[in-house]
């Protein structure tokens, strides 16, 4: 990663991890768009972060600036974009995001649509700009950056409609797509089960997409909000996991410390 002339991008370690067949660990940031949110949770020992696009009401600007400041840090910087569209993926690309996490991905169709807005010539259709953040400001082979920034993209397809669980296979087949991620919430919304994550019909859901990875060679993804959850889903196979998010986890600590404090302050009185 040291010097300037000739460096193609930066390593995406989680990817690496990942396709090596290891477990990587991350969490996701909705909530505070801070300069030190990146670094905080890097220091914790997130591998990557996703920050989210699609349910925060944050601009590319704001995204940047969380982009910026994360690659300051040991962690990867990724972003779940709030639709399927060239430049709703290039952008956040652009401006450092090794990662992008599509929302609702329903047809093959639109799992190669992904591929080619976030893929360079011949594997897709980004278009080109260097010497920019992405690239670290840096000049080189831009042949070699193009074919570094291919080789080093996560691509994740999150699987959270009652369409793209039936679609799964073909979904998990397209080149390109590295992590299929269960939209936990919406998929059970979708299915007609909102919030019943143990009934069977989930759990077949579940299933199938596992099944769908295992057979493609791709790595099944989702979130847990606590450690037990989190050691179920390692026990089922999957190996993307992201432990809940910012303002959860800051609410949830508060709430623990205030509670604490108060059932101490009622038994001095």
């Amino acid at each position: 990663a040291e010097g300037t002339e000739g460096r193609v991008m930066r390593e995406n370690s989680a990817k690496r991890k990942l396709l090596d067949g290891g477990i990587s660990l991350g969490t996701m940031v909705f909530e505070f768009p801070t300069t030190g949110i990146g670094r905080l949770a890097a220091e914790a020992g997130a591998e990557y972060i996703i920050y989210d696009m699609e349910h925060t009401g944050w601009s590319i600007e704001t995204v940047r600036g969380l982009i910026a400041t994360t690659r300051a840090s040991t962690a990867i910087p990724m972003v779940r974009v709030p639709a399927t569209e060239y430049h709703l993926i290039s952008r956040p690309l652009d401006v450092g995001a090794m990662g992008i996490m599509v929302p609702m991905v329903e047809s093959a169709e639109q799992a190669q649509k992904i591929v080619t807005s976030a893929k360079y010539p011949p594997r897709g259709r980004r278009g080109a700009a260097f010497g920019v953040a992405h690239d670290d400001y840096t000049g080189g082979d831009i042949i070699a950056k193009m074919q570094s920034a291919n080789d080093e993209i996560l691509l994740i397809a999150q699987i959270e409609t009652e369409h793209g669980l039936e679609n799964v296979d073909a979904i998990a087949a397209v080149e390109g797509i590295d992590v299929l991620w269960i939209g936990h919430f919406d998929l059970t919304n979708f299915m007609g089960i909102p919030g019943q994550f143990t009934s069977d019909a989930y759990l077949a859901a579940v299933k199938r997409v596992i099944a769908a990875c295992e057979k493609h060679g791709k790595v099944a993804g989702i979130m847990v909000g606590d450690t037990a959850t989190g050691q179920a889903m390692l026990d089922q196979g999957f190996r993307a996991i992201a432990y809940s998010g910012d303002l959860w986890i800051y609410q949830q600590a508060l709430r623990e410390g205030i509670s604490a404090l108060r059932e101490m302050a009622s038994e001095q009185r």
